[in-house]
């Protein structure tokens, strides 16, 4: 799979589960450290090893990223992604945030929310908006191109539960807002690149 070089600008893709979206983002990463002795790039996972599997899933895609991208730095960060951005940003860095879905799974549905009454679940949103509300603060802010990945689930057949369709529609309000603020946002389907926004 092989992208036309494009011009390096901050950007959202999204995509269903192994579409290319998290490859496209290092091929950016890749031609944004070709382009100069002086760029660096930094990737912020957001993703947590919460069982043996997702442990050996990170495991695997560390080994992959550093075989096809050597010089793509890892930060993890589940949580506080908007202070991540704030510390790592530079005009010279290209910050790849992978991924949005994970990030707003860890504040909306933790381990534990089956047990939370109302009220707690009530301050739990709340947190979540506030988090929201920083991390486009501090995209805005970033003098440097960054690049977001999120899942595209609001396709497919609406959910039984009031919980997981509170997530499709968070999920689906969080894309919104980031397909706002980023210059260029790109679809990907079976590891191609639909533009569903370019640049002005």
């Amino acid at each position: 799979m092989t992208f036309a070089p494009l011009p390096i600008t901050s950007e959202l893709i999204l995509g269903g589960q192994k579409s290319g979206k998290s490859r496209r983002a290092e091929l950016l990463a890749r031609d944004w450290l070709a382009q100069s002795a002086d760029h660096r790039a930094v990737l912020i996972a957001t993703g947590e090893a919460w069982d043996d599997e997702m442990r050996e899933r990170i495991a695997r895609h560390q080994r992959d990223r550093a075989e096809r991208v050597p010089g793509l730095q890892t930060v993890e960060e589940p949580h506080d992604v908007a202070a991540a951005l704030t510390r790592l940003s530079t005009p010279q860095t290209l910050l790849v945030v992978d991924c949005l879905t994970l990030w707003l799974t860890h504040w909306t549905m933790p381990l534990g929310v089956e047990s939370m009454n109302f009220e707690e679940k009530q301050a739990l949103a709340r947190d979540w908006q506030a988090q929201v509300a920083m991390f486009l603060v501090a995209f805005r802010k970033s003098p440097g191109p960054v690049v977001l990945v999120g899942n595209e689930i609001g396709l497919g057949v609406i959910p039984m539960g009031r919980e997981v369709r509170a997530f499709v529609d968070a999920l689906g309000f969080l894309n919104q807002q980031m397909a706002q603020v980023c210059p260029r946002v790109t679809l990907m389907a079976a590891g191609l690149p639909l533009t569903l926004k370019e640049p002005c």
